[in-house]
């Protein structure tokens, strides 16, 4: 009956571990459904992206304060592991505080990873305020409504949970060592519930002590466990992926636009003199599918813009910095993400109930992005520019502007006349071809 404990630990460590691996194919399986693209050329600048954007934080400084209280966050979140590390330890082998041999410096480092959570603590409520009591504009969009916005404050309630249940547990700690329980190791006081949750606790006995303890440290890791496989169904799931989606990020420059193989293909099918465009195919050969131009859904995207749309953080830096919507447009670069990946998850469902994919008579252009808000954007590339983890909604527009042109004939009126004017008089001004140096005479 003593291991009682360590065995409920094991079963719900194995049970946490099995349903986050499984969430992690789901989430590798729908991002390769879209097309292959080799970004692993250039290495040594790709490592260096990723230190410097995502490990680094490297975009979060053009706004000083968020940035600042963010960096608490991420830097608690990467050190106070360690101590997780402790506990996964004890709860599996039945220790307590197996790390306490290394004594001063033991205390000195829970400490510090006390001041750690005390400030992520800090920020986390500062965060809650600006959202919900302050209101922060770019947090008011029309797609932050419903889930995305429950979805943020979640997060933030669980983060300020863990941090208090971590605080509560310690200062229990401290307590029950100064009262010489039994299994508790002398480490002596932490530096921050020394002072902030030690005292609260005075004056109670050995047994309500210890409760308080083993709750606060059930909890902890429970609710870490917990937190670890809502990132899959949260936009926190960008803590995993901004360090692939930054190394896979455009290295090119971000005004360079790719060429369609496809439309490549037919260019120089046309310009070459030898070339049969009648022909039929080689015996023993099929015609060759020229596919899609453009993209109409998310099979004809490739795997690094699904892997943006995972990442999203839906931060709305994009969207706050985009032109066509501070001037009243309807688009929001950061909505082309979110419905991107409303859309995935809705073809993995699919997937998921029938084995496999079967056309539900929808596609990403029309019925989850509208031709109006991707005719808005200008392509300057300001969202591109503002994501904190290399996120680039530019292509995606662009990709489903590409389909709406080449394969339903849908630009407006104003992109045809000038297509048909660089057709018809190789410029794209309405004047005949003889006139095109007029302006030179005198």
């Amino acid at each position: 009956m003593q291991y009682i404990d360590n065995i409920i630990f094991v079963l719900i460590l194995g049970f946490a571990g099995w349903f986050f691996s499984k969430n992690v194919k789901k989430l590798i399986r729908n991002i390769k459904l879209g097309k292959p693209l080799n970004r692993f050329d250039r290495p040594a600048d790709r490592w260096n992206t990723m230190f410097r954007v995502a490990l680094g934080q490297g975009k979060m400084g053009v706004r000083p304060i968020p940035a600042i209280l963010h960096g608490f966050v991420y830097v608690g979140f990467l050190l106070i592991n360690i101590e997780v590390m402790e506990i996964l330890i004890d709860g599996i082998f039945g220790t307590h505080r197996v790390l306490s041999f290394l004594g001063g410096f033991y205390t000195g480092m829970i400490g510090f990873f006390e001041f750690l959570a005390f400030m992520v603590l800090v920020s986390c409520i500062i965060f809650l305020i600006r959202r919900n009591i302050v209101k922060v504009k770019r947090f008011l969009n029309p797609e932050m409504k419903g889930w995305p916005k429950s979805d943020a404050n979640y997060i933030l309630y669980m983060e300020v949970a863990f941090m208090v249940a971590l605080l509560m547990m310690n200062g229990a700690d401290a307590a029950l060592q100064k009262l010489g329980a039994e299994g508790y190791t002398q480490t002596g006081s932490f530096l921050m519930s020394g002072w902030l949750t030690e005292p609260l606790l005075s004056g109670l006995s050995e047994s309500t002590l210890i409760i308080i303890e083993r709750v606060c440290w059930w909890f902890h890791i429970i609710g870490i466990l917990f937190f670890l496989n809502y990132l899959y169904y949260s936009k926190h799931l960008h803590i995993i992926l901004a360090f692939p989606n930054t190394y896979f990020s455009k290295l090119e420059p971000k005004g360079e636009f790719n060429n369609l193989q496809s439309v490549t293909n037919e260019v120089k099918l046309m310009m070459d003199p030898n070339a049969d465009p009648f022909a039929a195919p080689a015996e023993g050969t099929e015609m060759a599918d020229p596919g899609t131009f453009g993209a109409k859904d998310i099979f004809d995207l490739n795997q690094v813009q699904l892997l943006n749309a995972y990442t999203c953080t839906e931060c709305g830096r994009c969207t706050s910095e985009c032109p066509a919507n501070i001037t009243g447009k309807k688009l929001s670069p950061r909505k082309i993400m979110m419905d991107t990946r409303d859309r995935l998850e809705d073809v993995s469902k699919i997937i998921d109930e029938k084995g496999k994919w079967e056309d539900d008579g929808k596609k990403l252009v029309h019925d989850y992005i509208s031709a109006e808000e991707l005719w808005a954007c200008t392509t300057c590339n300001a969202c591109t520019q503002a994501c904190p983890v290399n996120i680039d909604p530019l292509s995606i527009i662009v990709d489903l502007r590409r389909y709406l042109v080449m394969e339903e004939s849908a630009a407006p009126q104003e992109l045809n006349l000038m297509m048909a004017n660089i057709e018809n008089n190789s410029a794209p001004w309405q004047f005949n071809q003889q006139d095109r140096l007029n302006w030179a005479k005198d």
